[in-house]
């Protein structure tokens, strides 16, 4: 089954996911930044512990 499938298969059960980021010492949602700071926020790397 690819990804597609799947996530057709269970589109009823997913539900919208708020993304938290530190900035400047406060967490604050992805969602209310400005057009600038989201674009910022696309380019960061991801950090993966290994």
């Amino acid at each position: 089954m690819s990804k597609n499938e799947v996530l057709s298969l269970l589109q009823g059960k997913r539900q919208k996911c708020t993304v938290y980021t530190r900035v400047m010492g406060y967490h604050r949602p992805v969602e209310s930044f400005n057009i600038g700071k989201t674009g910022e926020h696309r380019q960061r790397k991801q950090f993966v512990e290994r």
